[in-house]
Order: structure tokens, then C-alpha cells, then sequence
């Protein structure tokens, strides 16, 4: 056995920097869910990221192909899916919970994957599973049962799994996977914008701490942290990105502490860790 090497390439400081830009995002999502509905802050967040993006990148864009396309349109349903997801357990569940229950999806990959190649997963990706459920069962003890957030947080778990194999088979055939983020960013909010219209009364931010947050959301977590996340994965496996997704829930439990003083006892602690080790365990010791 050996212990995964620390060398980091380009692309994996890229993965790095997007994920920890996303980890922004559930701070700024449980403020902006106060006054705006799950659909509507997911379309004006994604559409005013994809006019920003539609400038920088207006000629490459124009000479765009039919897979990239397709590949854009098809991550970007994932990840609709995962947000819309995501942002109906913040309703409920605190911003670091829900945090960690996303990112056990890098779990549920190997076990996809186990299941696509219909074999047997191995003892490390059992141990992960069995640390995250328990993990997951601290949190409902503490919550008083399998609450509508926690439901949700697991639901984005499986749904973000099939984003990043999708992800990582997609950026890895193409020749510009810098134009698949910006066509999945275009999608979610294309997607967001048809659900907002047909489940809620959308609005636009009414003040301007709410589009402060919303250009947060935006500016950093969907044109940094959502667009370029093909590119970095252009060049990682889908397991090695594992390592890098434990930053997300790690940076935002950080700052549901710091910034909107969310409190956790002991129980939800030891789930918190349970579920810190499950993502963190299958790539950080490796098989020779």
C-alpha cells in the first residue's frame, strides 16, 4: 500500500481553487434562499453567468461543434438537477450538513461505477460506504429523523456522482472543454428558468445586498467554479477528483461557522467526521 502522492499538477490546482470556490456557495445560497424562491435564484444566478460568459467567450463560441454541445447540454442537466437539489435542502438543513452530504457523492462514484461494470466494489469503497451511512445516520439521530434536508443533501450526493463521471468522460473526449462549461452553465439556467415559471412567481433581487450575493453566486462559484471545472478535469481522472471535492465541505463548514454561526453538538460532530473520512478514505490510501 502506499499513501497518494502530494504532487499537484495545472489542472489539479485548478480543481482546487473551483471546488473551493463553490464551497462559497452554500453561504451565500441559504442567504439568498431568504427572499428568493429555489428555481428563481438558480436561473438569474445562472443566465447572468452565462451573459458574462457569452462576452469573454463570444468568438469561441461562435465556431462551437455539435458533441461539445451535446456534452454542455447534458452535464448541465446533472448539475441543474444536483443544485436544484441542493438548494431545497438549505431551506431546511444547515449550509455545512448539506455541505457534506453533497460531497458523499464521491462514494457513490466507484459504487456507480461498480455497478456499470457489474463487479463487486472493493474493501475501501465498502469501508467508505458503510462510514458514510453511519455518518448520515448521526446526522438524522441529531435532526430528529431522515428530515426533508437530509433527504435532499443525499439526493444531490447521487445526482453529483453522474455529474462528474459524465464530467470526466465528456471533458476527456473533447477538444475544448472550456466551451462545455459555459453550454452547461447556459443550460442550467435555461432549465432553472422554465421550472421558476412554471412552480413560482420569479423575481429579480429587490435590493442590493441580494444582488451582491447573487453576482457573488454568479461571478465566483458559476462562472469560476462551474465553467472551468471541465477544463480541470480534461486532464484528472474522475477518482483522483475526489481528493480535491473533501475541500468543499471542509471550507463550508468553515464558514457556516464563522459567517452564519451555525452551531453542531456532539452526535452531528461524530456524522460530520464519519462522513469527512468516507469521502476522504478511498484516495487517500491506494492499492499498488
Amino acid at each position: 500500500m502506499r499513501r497518494a502522492g502530494l504532487r499537484i499538477n495545472r489542472y489539479e490546482l485548478l480543481l482546487a481553487a473551483v471546488i473551493s470556490a463553490r464551497a462559497t456557495s452554500f453561504i451565500f445560497s441559504k442567504l439568498a434562499l431568504e427572499e428568493m424562491d429555489t428555481f428563481n435564484l438558480l436561473a438569474v444566478r445562472c443566465l447572468l453567468a452565462f451573459a458574462v460568459l457569452a462576452v469573454l467567450f463570444f468568438r469561441r463560441l461562435r465556431h462551437i461543434g455539435r458533441r461539445t454541445l451535446l456534452a454542455g447540454a447534458a452535464i448541465g442537466t446533472a448539475f441543474f438537477l444536483c443544485m436544484s437539489a441542493e438548494l431545497t435542502a438549505l431551506h431546511t438543513a444547515s449550509s455545512s450538513s448539506v455541505s457534506l452530504l453533497e460531497n458523499c457523492a464521491i462514494v457513490f462514484v466507484p459504487l456507480i461505477d461498480a455497478l456499470l461494470l457489474r463487479r463487486l466494489p472493493d474493501k475501501k469503497t465498502a469501508a467508505s460506504t458503510i462510514a458514510a451511512f453511519l455518518g448520515v445516520l448521526c446526522l438524522a439521530l441529531e435532526q430528529g429523523g431522515l428530515s426533508g434536508g437530509i433527504f435532499w443533501g443525499l439526493a444531490a450526493a447521487l445526482i453529483y456522482a453522474c455529474a462528474i463521471i459524465l464530467t470526466a468522460r465528456f471533458s476527456h473526449e473533447s477538444e475544448d472543454p472550456l466551451c462545455i462549461g459555459v453550454v452547461q452553465v447556459g443550460t442550467m439556467g435555461v432549465l432553472a428558468l422554465v421550472a421558476s415559471l412554471l412552480f413560482e412567481s420569479p423575481v429579480l433581487p429587490q435590493t442590493a445586498p441580494q444582488w451582491g450575493m447573487v453576482a457573488a453566486l454568479a461571478l465566483v462559484c458559476t462562472c469560476f467554479g462551474f465553467t472551468l471545472q471541465p477544463l480541470a478535469q480534461s486532464r484528472i481522472s474522475a477518482e483522483r477528483a475526489g481528493v480535491f471535492c473533501a475541500i468543499n465541505p471542509a471550507v463550508a463548514s468553515l464558514l457556516g461557522v464563522c459567517v452564519l454561526h451555525e452551531s453542531i453538538g456532539a452526535l452531528g460532530l461524530l456524522g460530520l467526521v464519519l462522513i469527512l473520512s468516507a469521502i476522504a478514505l478511498p484516495n487517500l490510501v491506494r492499492d499498488r
